[in-house]
């Protein structure tokens, strides 16, 4: 079981988050003004992914947008 997500992110750098599942928690990087995705792998079909502005729920599958630092699901 594996989460994928699918991101866009509108900010010129890259960013470093924390993402947790089923406990685990792992650094994720969103490469700079892309859209891609990337997988996270675990047990469970969702997780939480934590940015400057707070944390976001993700469910498989699900699109986030990032701008200034922050996570947003779409």
């Amino acid at each position: 079981m594996a989460v994928t997500i699918r991101y866009y992110n509108k900010d010129s750098q890259s960013h470093t988050m924390k993402v947790s599942m089923d406990g685990n928690s792992k650094e994720v990087q969103f490469d700079a003004s892309k859209t891609s995705s990337t997988t996270v792998q675990g047990s469970g079909t969702k997780c939480v992914i934590e940015s400057k502005c707070g944390k976001v729920e993700v469910k498989d599958g699900q699109n986030i947008e990032i701008k200034d630092g922050c996570v947003k699901v779409n």
